[in-house]
């Protein structure tokens, strides 16, 4: 099993199945850039379910443990469920999962339970639902999101983890009802900490609310208490409900990073392998496997990758001056969040 040079183990693998999404969240796809004019990735570059499937297999046995579908929005690949029938099928598969906006849940939460899929992470910024459109470019109701959630409910998604981004004179001061809401139906709620991702967001630190200040904005009478990680390498810190009525977690990559435990690789929907969220390129896959490479052959290639990873972005961002120049990153719409 591969180590990197930082003696981390590959145990996390995101895929993002397209860079299209149907939304436009200012911190990951503002529509002053990715507009109507914007070229998404032709259908004919993105990886076959088969490919993917092939790949999978080759990262499980290279040490990964747990797969996350991803996008842009997973959900707007036609017939995800053939592709999460696949990847259950897999020996060695502990942990299959799929990020979403929710807004198709309503139609596709029975299919992708039916087709095996372990656990689902709805993104859910506010219950405030003009605060929430605009967090979302104007895309979609809170209702609709709702109902997507109910629909997962109904499934048999339990518990749902709710993922919310949190900035600073944006949504912070809804957070607080988003932590009710979730506590009151069970669901884990993952906050996190506004990033530098990709390179068109406009990120600037006075606009993170850190861990200590959603912890008080969410309010000491909610009674939470520190609990220890689930796993090694789980990049939440977590906190639990003194009543037992479930936990929230909260992603502080910007002020408490977590490089050092970070178990994830990346592959992007047109077939590049990336180290890290923050990289500034990635390794084609696509080309060798269409060109008949052996399994070896892109085995090779994937742990070679991992072996020479010395990736800590977070941390690096924290050493330096925040007007200091930054490289251009991946855009989080094509490796997933």
């Amino acid at each position: 099993m591969p180590m990197d040079r930082l003696q981390r183990p590959l145990r996390d693998v995101r895929i993002s199945l397209t860079d299209h999404c149907n939304f436009r969240c200012p911190y990951c796809m503002p529509a002053a850039v990715f507009g109507d004019s914007y070229r998404f990735l032709p259908t004919e570059t993105l990886l076959t379910f088969e490919e993917i499937t092939r790949l999978s297999r080759l990262f499980i046995a290279l040490g990964a443990q747990k797969l996350r579908l991803t996008g842009g929005e997973p959900l707007m690949r036609p017939k995800v469920e053939a592709l999460i029938r696949d990847l259950a099928a897999l020996e060695g598969v502990q942990d299959l999962a799929l990020t979403t906006n929710g807004y198709l849940l309503p139609t596709k939460a029975e299919a992708l339970k039916a087709a095996g899929l372990h656990r689902l992470t709805i993104s859910l910024d506010s219950m405030d639902d003009g605060v929430f459109q605009a967090m979302n470019g104007g895309r979609s109701s809170l209702g609709r999101v709702l109902e997507g959630i109910a629909a997962a409910e109904r499934a048999g998604f339990a518990p749902l983890k709710i993922n919310a981004v949190i900035q600073k004179g944006v949504n912070d001061h809804t957070l607080r009802d988003l932590a009710q809401f979730c506590k009151g139906r069970g669901y884990i709620l993952r906050l996190i900490e506004y990033m530098d991702v990709g390179n068109h967001n406009g990120w600037s630190l006075d606009q993170v609310v850190t861990a200590e200040e959603m912890l008080s904005l969410i309010g000491g009478d909610m009674g939470l208490e520190p609990l220890p990680a689930n796993y090694s390498g789980e990049v939440a810190l977590r906190f639990g409900y003194r009543d037992g009525a479930g936990e929230i977690g909260i992603v502080a990559s910007v002020t408490k990073p977590f490089c050092r435990v970070c178990t994830r690789l990346r592959l992007s929907a047109d077939g590049s392998l990336y180290t890290c969220l923050f990289a500034t390129k990635g390794i084609d896959l696509r080309t060798p496997l269409r060109a008949g490479a052996a399994d070896e052959e892109l085995s090779a290639m994937i742990s070679g990758a991992w072996l020479r990873r010395t990736d800590r972005y977070s941390e690096i961002r924290a050493e330096v001056n925040e007007n200091s120049p930054r490289p251009q990153k991946v855009e989080m719409h094509k490796v997933g969040g």
